[in-house]
């Protein structure tokens, strides 16, 4: 792990820590409905305050925490417009196979790359710090798959 990346990683990695104390919070409006607040936006009181880390300009993440879900959008780097390409293209690859990552959704967070949601029933069915891992794991290896496109693309030409 580069030594820039190990600081913006391991702050990620706590704040995940703690946005992931999760509980069963049925809907305050219909009965024996249970959706994750930090999508429906029910009610404001449900809702903890956004937090967003960035590691520069071009690269972030936002957490968004609620009583019983946590949204989880990054932003990947894009340093010029090939990049910005081989992103959008990975990421709606990654997007259309949601069903297989779980976590992940359909569509990121305006703004964002990708996103990922949360919910309690994840955790009464995986470890809290496996789901973290994983999390992490995948901001490593996005960047790592991205400029390896971006270098076979290059390679090629030539």
């Amino acid at each position: 792990m580069a030594s820039t990346l190990k600081p913006y990683l391991t702050c990620v990695r706590t704040t995940l820590n703690a946005a992931l104390c999760l509980r069963n919070f049925p809907s305050q409006t219909v009965e024996r409905h249970n959706k994750p607040e930090v999508e429906v936006r029910g009610s404001k009181e449900l809702l903890l305050n956004p937090l967003t880390i960035c590691r520069t300009d071009k690269e972030k993440c936002l957490i968004e925490p609620s009583v019983n879900s946590v949204r989880i959008s990054i932003q990947i780097k894009q340093a010029d417009e090939l990049e910005e390409v081989l992103c959008h293209k990975f990421t709606r690859f990654l997007m259309q196979r949601a069903d297989q990552f779980i976590i992940m959704r359909r569509k990121a967070t305006k703004g964002y790359s990708i996103s990922f949601l949360v919910t309690h029933a994840h955790l009464e069915k995986m470890w809290k710090d496996k789901l973290i891992d994983f999390v992490i794991q995948f901001m490593e290896d996005i960047d790592k798959e991205i400029s390896a496109m971006k270098l076979a693309v290059n390679s090629r030409a030539r």
